[in-house]
């Protein structure tokens, strides 16, 4: 590559970059007066996600002379969650989280992650907390921010008439190839039902206000409870923002029971096995600490595509300096 082609500058404007300190600061100051302590976890890690859709990003270094692989964070919670457990109370923080591979419009393998943790607040008063930092970050652009709850299943069969819920792989197969989308994923329930999502629900939401979609198929849990809906349907208790077809934060009521989540991180394993994937270490420190944590509601915001929103750009490029094809 000649010099010429090294392209020095960032991919971001100095306006974006002004925005995105303004953001920090607004963001400090709004869990400052909620009394929710800044804290500072690990980047790196000795266990990695067993999650089979993402991947972690892999580094060697050196514990007391000898080389291990470890791993950097997709995401700030199992030491976050450590926290909670020794007493930390409400905590939030403002980090930098990988995953591998991830490109485009929306995505950059390294991105920057706001999290926070709420002990005895339910998933509900939760969704009022995110509407009132909407109003603070979002507050030059739309003015108040009064986001909607959508129920997931009821968004499925508003849109694709079929309860993802109940529906058979079959029934998802078809529905599939009824709008167009020709993919084969074999045995794949939980794809088609992403595949669909993605697809035909998810560029819909949040345009009129913002959604807290609600009620995700159980499978989708991950690091949630599972619950009965009013239907009395399984489904997971965790949310999801969306603005303008744009996910921008998920949120769970925590799981503390440790020897459900071994048992799905053991799941995931096997299904990362079965596809070919790396197995991935289960962090037991984690583990160790989930009985003595609260009851609480966590969430996970992209920052960099709330700057998206804020400043009305189409490319995650376009608010952050370098991006991966760049640093």
């Amino acid at each position: 590559m000649s010099q010429s082609e090294f392209h020095y500058q960032p991919t971001c404007d100095i306006k974006a970059m002004r925005a995105r300190a303004k953001m920090y600061a607004q963001l400090r100051q709004f869990f400052a007066e909620r009394d929710v302590l800044e804290v500072e976890t690990p980047i790196l890690s000795q266990a990695g996600v067993t999650d089979v859709h993402l991947a972690s990003v892999q580094a060697l270094r050196h514990l007391q002379g000898k080389q291990q692989t470890h791993y950097l964070q997709t995401s700030p919670e199992f030491a976050m969650k450590r926290l909670l457990a020794s007493g930390s109370g409400p905590i939030y923080q403002i980090c930098k989280v990988f995953r591998d591979d991830e490109h485009g419009r929306k995505h950059n393998s390294e991105f920057t992650m706001l999290e926070w943790y709420r002990p005895g607040l339910s998933l509900k008063d939760l969704m009022f907390e995110v509407s009132d930092l909407l109003n603070v970050v979002l507050k030059q652009r739309f003015g108040e921010v009064r986001p909607t709850v959508l129920n997931y299943k009821h968004a499925f069969m508003d849109r694709l008439d079929i309860n993802p819920l109940q529906a058979t792989l079959k029934e998802l197969k078809d529905t599939a190839r009824r709008v167009g989308l020709n993919l084969d994923l074999g045995d794949d329930r939980l794809g088609y039902i992403d595949l669909l999502f993605s697809h035909m629900v998810e560029p819909s939401l949040g345009f009129d206000t913002p959604v807290f979609l609600t009620d995700f198929p159980p499978e989708m849990a991950s690091l949630a409870k599972v619950k009965t809906d009013e239907d009395g349907e399984q489904v997971a208790a965790r949310f999801e923002l969306y603005i303008e077809g744009l996910e921008l934060a998920n949120a769970y009521d925590e799981l503390i029971d440790a020897d459900v989540l071994r048992s799905r991180f053991q799941a995931d394993n096997v299904e990362r096995e079965r596809l070919g994937l790396r197995v991935m270490p289960v962090d037991e420190y984690l583990l160790a600490a989930l009985p003595q944590m609260p009851e609480c509601s966590g969430i996970a915001l992209g920052i960099d595509r709330l700057l998206m929103v804020a400043t009305e750009k189409m490319r995650l490029e376009q608010v952050v300096t370098f991006p991966a094809d760049r640093s």
